[in-house]
């Protein structure tokens, strides 16, 4: 960032680590620790100081990870600033409606909707209920020949029990 844009670029970092990342100046860095945070009133707090900075540029790292992906999002649309991605090869571009071409193919991406994903993730959304219905079934047939089971116990006595003259010795 700050070779495309300033080499003396005030940045700030939000993260759940408990240090700086490799590369980030601490003098000229100012680091949020979010897993500081606990609690809503503390996330309250966080955001009003975040929110009081004039931020121009909010950029949002999107690797493969859902780390926090809540923080990320809620930072992007309640910072009164302009919002860029970072993906994992470090490329980045803006979140607005010149770009939506690519905001929606990240998205796209991202979902698992591209290349072959975009056969196989529909697929198994079409499976899913029908998986889970053979689940269900399943999970009824067993519990019904249990209680089965243990009704004709109940009248006949049990198969296993040392008094059956039945069992066989």
């Amino acid at each position: 960032l700050r070779a495309s844009w300033s080499a003396d670029l005030p940045i700030d970092v939000a993260t759940c680590y408990g240090s700086l990342p490799a590369g980030f100046d601490p003098a000229a860095t100012r680091l949020y620790r979010l897993n500081e945070c606990r609690g809503a009133a503390a996330r309250l707090r966080l955001m009003r100081e975040m929110a009081a900075r004039p931020y121009s540029h909010v950029g949002i790292v999107c690797s493969a990870e859902p780390i926090l992906a809540r923080w990320k999002w809620m930072l992007a649309l309640r910072l009164p600033a302009k919002v860029f991605i970072i993906n994992e090869n470090g490329d980045f571009f803006w979140v607005d409606r010149s770009h939506l071409s690519s905001v929606r193919r990240f998205a796209v991406a991202r979902a698992g909707l591209a290349g072959m994903g975009a056969v196989r993730t529909p697929a198994r959304l079409i499976a899913l209920p029908f998986t889970l219905a053979a689940l269900a079934l399943y999970a009824a047939a067993v519990h019904a020949r249990r209680l089965t089971r243990l009704a004709v116990w109940r009248v006949f006595g049990s198969p296993w029990r040392p008094d059956n003259p039945d069992r066989a010795a």
